[in-house]
């Protein structure tokens, strides 16, 4: 492993430029990566795969397992090979906002938020968003999949009928460190022989005895041996999508050189999917060809799938594809520009998201990130560290604990709202512990040390949309996920608010935590304050999912079947994080990797592939 470092002065998310040679990486040159539209235009295709995302990548790496079919996948960015910041874990964050492998996009102005907007990226590269998240690899509840079962009337998405498909992704390796991981997670919860690497964290910070003996000290807060496990509640360590000191995305677990070498696999980048093309069939409306480009002035050429094109570019991508395709609201694809084909109104509804609210802490160390963000000798340590060894600080994302919690079923807010919760297992909010400033819209201070915990609403009431600005694919879309325009969201923050200082009160934290970065001044913070504080500092954990929602397959709501075929159409699938009906109580990377495994089992049975 190589990396070289210059240093800029002070954020710990702007740690780089870095220059990274790790040799494990994938070699996609020896792949079959064309970079040429005309290249592909007169092949004949089975299946084409529209992103090369989380779960795109998978999808096409599985349906090739057929010998006899052939597949393309297109992707609108560029490759993974060679970005540094994809592979060093620690620098996760500098993934994002405004790269040239970020889709950029920005969220319409938030109106329970101030009218606040901020950046909402979403990956543009091989391994869409799993090459720019901060790596959590978190399944959620049991709960979770089994209101999907109930909602879609298919136990197939419940907790128990996914079990295999969740062993089948994941491969838990050992941490970095090759510490003792007894006590710390159940084996039997995990898989061994998957695709994605996954590992526990592979070095300790200074904050971990504190959290761990925090949950003894204090009601409320009890320590979790595995979350992942199907009750999610209590403080567990964190398991990350990072394998060998390095990042574990859905292009290195599934687009390996031999997968891609295959000659019934071709990869098409840097190629954007401007629409889906109709024609008639004597039944119903079809969908079996894609219009693309390669930039705004390019020649539109279009490809054809013999069986089924498979949408993957996410839960912002894909309705807007859709819609494009005249595929929605009749009404507002008018008004857009678009000629209406198939009203299926519920394209781009149903958005929902996790809402991230920080609590940044003076701390009495200097064992933080900002020692490294302000030092580069410090920083030129840890790189030669990761570089000779593969160990150190920079093998781990940002925190080595998160945690679950329900508001108490007694609280007053329960009389006028209902409970938005999946059930017991699954938490109303999330904390985040880590050892340094995480701000996301609050720039890094020029003094001072810091533990911040973060807290995340994770079973929001909310819902917002995704619409078209126009018919220009090349223009975003209007992107509004309609935070806290439920006011139990509000509640439930604010209650995560005050669960987040209430635990740092604990025995384990005295003579560590000095004082709150940001407070009223006040003994106990009134309600109206923590509002104020919600409203300005409350961004994204970019989590967007459900804007093409499964529902039973007669349901005249929805997007997608149980089988995950777009209704009222044929030739089109879609396998994404938009077919959620429901946002899970937890860091989708996961939940989307189990869905996609699915998937392609069932386009495999649907087609008699073997």
């Amino acid at each position: 492993m190589r990396i070289s470092c210059q240093l800029p002065a002070v954020s710990w998310r702007a740690l780089l430029p870095l220059v990274v040679v790790l040799p494990q990486l994938v070699t996609h040159a020896e792949a079959r990566l064309t970079r040429a539209v005309k290249d592909v235009a007169r092949a004949d295709y089975d299946f084409i795969v529209v992103g090369a995302g989380t779960a795109g990548c998978l999808m096409a790496s599985r349906l090739s397992e057929s010998r006899s079919t052939r597949v393309l996948l297109i992707e609108a960015g560029g490759s993974d090979e060679g970005i540094q910041e994809a592979v060093v874990p620690f620098f996760a964050p500098t993934m994002a906002p405004n790269k040239p492998w970020n889709w950029n996009y920005t969220v319409a102005p938030q109106v329970e938020l101030n009218n606040r907007t901020f950046p909402y990226p979403r990956g543009r590269l091989l391994g869409g968003t799993s090459s720019v998240n901060y790596l959590v690899y978190n399944w959620g509840s049991s709960d979770d999949y089994d209101r999907w079962a109930n909602h879609t009337g298919d136990a197939g998405w419940s907790w128990s009928g996914l079990e295999r498909y969740r062993k089948k992704n994941e491969r838990m390796v050992p941490p970095a460190d090759g510490h003792d991981t007894t006590g710390q997670y159940d084996p039997a919860a995990h898989g061994k022989r998957g695709n994605v690497l996954t590992s526990l964290p592979g070095w300790p910070t200074e904050i971990d005895n504190k959290v761990l003996n925090a949950t003894t000290q204090i009601p409320g807060y009890p320590y979790n041996e595995d979350m992942n496990s199907g009750d999610q509640i209590g403080i567990g360590w964190v398991f990350s999508s990072v394998g060998n000191s390095k990042r574990s995305s859905s292009s290195t677990a599934y687009l390996t050189p031999s997968v891609l070498r295959r000659p019934n696999l071709d990869v098409l980048l840097q190629t954007q999917v401007t629409r889906l093309i109709s024609s008639k069939s004597s039944k119903q409306v079809s969908f079996k060809r894609v219009e693309v480009a390669q930039g705004p002035r390019s020649p539109r050429l279009t490809l054809r799938a013999r069986k089924e094109i498979v949408l993957a570019a996410g839960a912002v991508g894909t309705p807007q594809i859709l819609l494009l395709s005249g595929i929605g609201d009749p009404k507002a694809l008018k008004r857009a520009g678009v000629k209406p084909i198939v009203s299926l109104p519920d394209v781009g509804r149903n958005l929902q998201d996790h809402a991230l609210l920080p609590h940044q802490f003076y701390v009495n160390s200097n064992d933080t990130w900002e020692t490294a963000a302000r030092e580069p000798k410090v920083m030129a340590s840890q790189v030669a560290e990761y570089n000779t060894t593969g160990k150190g600080p920079l093998v781990g994302t940002i925190c080595n604990h998160i945690g679950w919690f329900n508001v108490e079923k007694n609280h007053s807010m329960w009389q006028n709202h209902s409970d938005p919760a999946a059930g017991p297992k699954a938490g109303h909010y999330e904390l985040v512990f880590t050892n340094g400033f995480v701000g996301v819209i609050q720039p890094l201070p020029d003094a001072g040390n810091f533990m911040t915990v973060i807290s995340n609403l994770a079973s929001p009431a909310s819902h917002g949309s995704i619409t078209l600005a126009s018919a220009n694919p090349w223009e975003q879309p209007i992107i509004d996920p309609g935070f806290l325009t439920s006011h139990v969201d509000l509640l439930v923050m604010r209650e995560a608010y005050k669960s987040a200082r209430a635990f740092v009160k604990a025995p384990a934290f005295n003579g560590y935590i000095n004082r709150p970065y940001i407070s009223s001044g006040a003994e106990e913070d009134s309600d109206e304050y923590i509002d104020e504080y919600i409203r300005n500092y409350t961004t994204s954990v970019w989590h967007p999912v459900g804007t093409a929602a499964m529902t039973p397959a007669r349901s005249k709501k929805g997007v997608v079947t149980p089988e995950l075929l777009v209704k009222g159409v044929e030739g089109l699938r879609i396998v994404d994080a938009s077919v959620m009906p429901f946002i899970p109580a937890a860091h989708t990377q996961a939940p989307v990797y189990v869905i996609a495994e699915r998937a392609a089992d069932l386009i495999k049975a649907a087609w008699r592939l073997k």
